[in-house]
Parts: structure tokens; sequence; C-alpha cells
């Protein structure tokens, strides 16, 4: 079983695979490949998004905000965690909890959260 990298096409996020996974998950996505945390985001576009999006349209809708921001990836994969979880536990509010946090596109994330995947992604 070959192991190979593989970048996602919206955020820019380098994740090692077998190219049976790539070949299953851009079968999913339009042809595109895209990292895990993309994926969710896509899914949850289409399946809980206020306008009625198809796949293809998710995919580009998703690809399009991720262009918008041109931090570094890590950043905007704990960004995307965040968000992510608070809608999941139903938590919508913005406010931080406590402890050391930074600004970052709309939110406060961990600073260690930050440093920890900045540093898995290097």
């Amino acid at each position: 079983m070959e192991i190979e990298s593989a970048k996602c096409e919206c955020c820019g996020l380098k994740e090692d695979c077998t190219q049976d996974y790539i070949t299953e998950v851009k079968a999913k996505f339009d042809g595109k490949w895209l990292c895990g945390l993309c994926s969710e985001a896509v899914r949850d576009e289409v399946s809980r998004g206020k306008k009625p999006f198809g796949m293809e349209e998710a995919v580009k809708a998703h690809m399009s905000f991720c262009g918008k921001f041109k931090s570094n990836p890590a950043v905007r994969v704990a960004d995307g965690m965040r968000q992510m979880l608070r809608r999941r536990s139903g938590d919508s509010s913005s406010s931080p909890s406590s402890g050391d946090h930074i600004i970052s596109n709309g939110g406060c994330i961990s600073v260690s959260l930050v440093l920890e995947l900045y540093w898995s992604v290097q």
C-alpha cells in the first residue's frame, strides 16, 4: 500500500493518504481532493445550507470561501474545527473561552492549538 501526499484543493493543507483513498475522495467531490475538514464543511453545506446546494455547487462555494482567506493553513484548520465543534454542540455564541487567544478571521482560537496544528503541517 503506497502512501502519497495529497494537497487539499480548497485550503492547501497536505495529508498523506493511499491512492485508493484519494480516488474515493475525488469521486465524492466533483474530481477534487479535499482534506477531512473541508470535506466535512462541504457535506455540512449540502445538508444544512441555507440555500439548497448540490455537491458541485457546495464544493465551488467552499473553494471560493477558502480562497478569500490567505492565512496560515493551520490557523484556518483550527478556526474551522472551532466553528464545526460549535455547530455540533449547538453553541452559536462567538464569545471565547478563558485562556490565551489570538484573533483570526472572525473569531478567537487557542494559541496552543494553532501552534500544535502549525507544527503538524510543517
